[in-house]
């Protein structure tokens, strides 16, 4: 990993307090916006609102995730969270999404001067519904591999995380130190539909595969239920899950006994459309200036915003 540039921590406070508290009213896919289209300076043509009810059009990022990833993003029924932090409307639809991805949304839509509109899809389509134009870029908690790379284009890390399994507390697996561990066992393992992991399954010799969900709360209730032994994810949506799943565990691995290849899933990057570069390189640009390349400041954001999920998540 790149070595990472650290900002002061009032500088930090400044950042998210500006970010985070800024009022959505009348963003793009709220009630009552008008919408139509402009070319931005960077020769993007993106959705556009009338600001205020003035006839001022202002650019609208649109941003696809799945709104049920926590604590990258999820759907939650109020507009606020519990610190106070303003939610964002789901784009047709009643209901707000909120996470570590919205608050970097929010902070790089307010960089740039846009509105924030997000859309929610199932992550088996993420890719397709933005090559199809429905959002403009995606901010989901997604790692860049080099077979993505080959489909979209990518910022920077807007986060790095380090991966984990989750087993039973009470199970035959707690007490497993090391991916060797494992080896032999005829464990079934198990991790999310179209993800980075997927590949890391078979490097369990001997384990039973092929029991992969489309979501990760979906995997969790599976090792929960014993449908599945081990499940294979990233260290916060585990933190995050057994915030509601007293029975489960997380075991981290020492790097001489652990996958390998699984580098590629811990640097979490935006994705655009793989010729979209112009707007690719505004939200690398907004992310330079806000001095998002900060380990420190992406854990203490992450740190808040798990606290502030719904019970529910």
């Amino acid at each position: 990993m790149k070595k990472m540039i650290r900002f002061g921590k009032s500088i930090l406070t400044a950042v998210l307090t500006a970010s985070m508290t800024m009022a959505l009213a009348g963003c793009g896919g709220a009630s009552g916006s008008t919408g139509s289209s402009v070319t931005t300076s960077a020769g993007q043509t993106a959705a556009t609102t009338e600001a205020g009810g003035s006839g001022e059009e202002k650019p609208v990022l649109r941003v696809g995730m799945e709104c049920a990833y926590p604590p990258f993003n999820w759907t939650q029924d109020a507009a606020t969270t519990p610190d106070g932090s303003t939610a964002v409307p789901i784009y047709d639809s009643t209901l707000y999404a909120y996470g570590y991805d919205v608050a970097v949304a929010q902070m790089i839509a307010d960089q740039l001067g846009m509105d924030l509109e997000i859309h929610k899809v199932e992550w088996s389509s993420i890719g397709i519904s933005m090559d199809a134009g429905d959002y403009d870029c995606i901010i989901a908690g997604m790692g860049r591999t080099a077979e993505r790379e080959m489909a979209y284009s990518f910022t920077t890390p807007y986060y790095y995380r380090d991966n984990c399994i989750v087993v039973k507390k009470d199970g035959p697996y707690s007490g497993v130190t090391g991916l060797s561990d494992l080896f032999g066992t005829g464990c079934k393992v198990s991790t999310q539909l179209g993800t980075g992991w997927i590949p890391l399954l078979d490097q369990i010799e001997g384990a039973e595969t092929g029991m992969n969900f489309e979501t990760t709360s979906e995997c969790f209730m599976a090792v929960s239920n014993g449908v599945a032994d081990v499940c294979i994810v990233d260290l916060p949506t585990a933190q995050s899950a057994l915030l509601t799943n007293s029975d489960l565990m997380i075991i981290t691995f020492d790097e001489d006994d652990s996958f390998v290849g699984d580098e590629e899933m811990v640097n979490v990057c935006i994705a655009t459309r793989k010729d979209d570069t112009a707007l690719r390189d505004r939200i690398q640009e907004a992310m330079d200036a806000l001095g998002w390349n900060d380990k420190a400041a992406m854990d203490e954001l992450m740190e808040r915003v798990i606290g502030q999920q719904p019970a529910a998540n």
